[in-house]
This record gives C-alpha cells, sequence and structure tokens, in this order.
C-alpha cells in the first residue's frame, strides 16, 4: 500500500515538509531545497508522490515514486 503523499510547504519564514492530511508538519526546514530532499525520501520509502509548493501555496513541481501505470490512461 502506498504511503501519504508528501508536501513541501512554506511555513513560519522557512519551509516544511506535510505528510497528505496531517495538522502537523513532520519536519521544517530554513531553504526548499532541504524540504524538498527530506521529503523526496520520504516519498521514495513510502511509494507515494512529492509535491513541491510555490511561495504562494500554487504546486509548481511533483514527482511520483509509486507504481505508475505505463503507458498512462486516457
Amino acid at each position: 500500500m502506498a504511503g501519504k503523499n508528501q508536501h513541501v510547504v512554506p511555513h513560519s519564514g522557512g519551509w516544511a515538509v506535510r505528510g497528505a492530511g496531517n495538522s502537523r508538519v513532520s519536519s521544517i526546514h530554513s531553504t526548499q531545497a532541504e524540504a524538498a530532499q527530506a521529503a523526496r525520501g520520504t516519498a521514495q520509502r513510502q511509494q507515494s508522490e512529492l509535491l513541491i509548493h510555490g511561495r504562494n501555496g500554487q504546486i509548481r513541481e511533483r514527482d511520483s515514486y509509486g507504481n505508475d501505470p505505463f503507458p498512462p490512461k486516457g
């Protein structure tokens, strides 16, 4: 079973990693790159998706580490 998607989000002047649906953050980092690296490792272990948000909150990048069908449906 796949784990929770990992989101890199702005947080109190820095960046945080938050699992999808969690109210609390998993970790806090001073740069977006550090947060993305931590979230990427978790997403790979849990075979889930990594979503990196910009300062405005919109998703600007996403990577999937789960069992994606190839070729994609549709």
